[in-house]
């Protein structure tokens, strides 16, 4: 998950149990307020309809198997859990110890039995062929080149047959214009991602934009479902 201020993104966090190349977001509860309040004052809401799109997305069925990787809070899979009650496991990783120890407070506060661990996309702690369903959103952009290829493959790993996964990230830099120029988060360009998916062994990819509204700053962004032979 993305983080809204710039001293939010910190190198791989030395006291988690699983250390990562990519960027670890880790600031809990203040992480839920500052994305509330950016999202009602400069997004206009289109980060929850982003939320909302990526689960339609996925069209989840009675007693699948989902996995959210790189979580943050749990946001999103708590909102699966609440669509799915009879989803036969939600899980998330992140590898930031905050964010997770945030979402197991909101998943047992909201009594939603969702499997939240610390947990890195390089090596996510799942056996092969375990999920109907994995998201991935607004992550994408912080890992490297190399890192998003082998996390890609260990997606691919952990999805059955016939699963799909879901990415959904920001529109790059390059591509945004008016207010969402401005907005200083990374992003990520479809085809490339598009390409490093099917290098992956993941088919039948297609995709979808998602623009921003008049005068947000949302810079908008992309979705990508793909789907395991």
């Amino acid at each position: 998950m993305h983080s809204f201020a710039r001293h939010r993104h910190r190198k791989p966090d030395k006291t988690s149990t699983k250390t990562t190349k990519g960027l670890v977001l880790n600031a809990g509860q203040g992480y839920d307020f500052s994305a509330l309040l950016f999202d009602t004052l400069w997004f206009r809401g289109q980060w929850r309809e982003l939320r909302r799109r990526t689960i339609t997305l996925a069209r989840i069925q009675a007693g699948e198997r989902v996995l959210d990787v790189g979580c943050g809070t749990g946001t999103l899979a708590l909102e699966v859990a609440r669509r799915v009650s009879n989803a036969s496991l939600i899980a998330g990783i992140d590898p930031g110890t905050q964010q997770i120890a945030r979402a197991k407070a909101k998943a047992a506060r909201r009594r939603e039995p969702v499997n939240f661990q610390v947990g890195v996309i390089e090596q996510i702690p799942f056996p092969d062929q375990t999920f109907d369903a994995v998201f991935s959103t607004l992550m994408m952009h912080h890992l490297p080149a190399s890192l998003k290829r082998q996390g890609l493959a260990e997606i691919a790993r952990v999805l059955k047959p016939g699963g799909r996964l879901i990415i959904a990230d920001f529109t790059r830099k390059q591509d945004r214009h008016g207010r969402a120029a401005r907005f200083h988060a990374g992003g990520s360009n479809l085809q490339d991602l598009t390409a490093s998916i099917q290098e992956s062994g993941l088919t039948q990819v297609t995709t979808e934009e998602m623009m921003p509204k008049r005068f947000s700053a949302f810079p908008g962004a992309g979705f990508i479902i793909a789907y395991k032979r």
